[in-house]
């Protein structure tokens, strides 16, 4: 059994859409009203990629911080305003620029993928407002490339 297929193991984790594994282990018990509803105040998952997957493009409705846990470094890839794209590398290198946490703003199309040589990436996803499955989309390369048609080959590796 691979390391990663203990960890998966050992949290229970579960396939996700997006794609990978996941488990949620925090979701506060208090709640707070939104735009699209009454949320939760946060909510926080395992999240795990093995190589060669991918956390497809998509985009929430709450920020999102990720928090580095294990395993090798992870990329996270975020679709700008302005048509271009941001890469934060997650992972335990703080001398080579890799980062413990990353927050994506809300309303943000962003995925990831372990870097190049990584066996797989355990990571932690704080949302507050808390996720709501409501409040997920996945996105759609055809329409991901036309409003960002710079970004092609992250849409074309991050999109089914």
């Amino acid at each position: 059994m691979t390391a990663a297929d203990e960890l998966i193991r050992t949290y229970g984790l579960q396939e996700h859409p997006e794609g990978g594994y996941f488990r949620e282990s925090y979701r506060a018990a208090g709640k707070t009203a939104t735009p699209a509803g009454e949320r939760n105040f946060s909510t926080a998952v395992y999240f795990l990629l093995k190589a060669g997957q991918v956390s497809r493009l998509h985009r929430i409705k709450s920020d999102e911080v990720w928090h580095f846990y294990a395993g090798g470094p992870l990329i996270v890839a975020r679709l700008l305003p302005n048509g271009g794209t941001e890469e934060t590398v997650l992972g335990p290198d703080q001398g080579a620029g890799q980062k413990f946490q990353h927050a994506v703003p809300a309303g943000c199309w962003f995925g990831a993928y372990p870097a190049p040589g990584a066996e797989f990436s355990l990571v932690g996803c704080t949302v507050a407002p808390g996720f709501d499955f409501a409040d997920f989309e996945l996105g759609v390369r055809a329409e991901l490339a036309g409003e960002f048609p710079r970004a092609k080959e992250l849409i074309e590796k991050l999109t089914n």
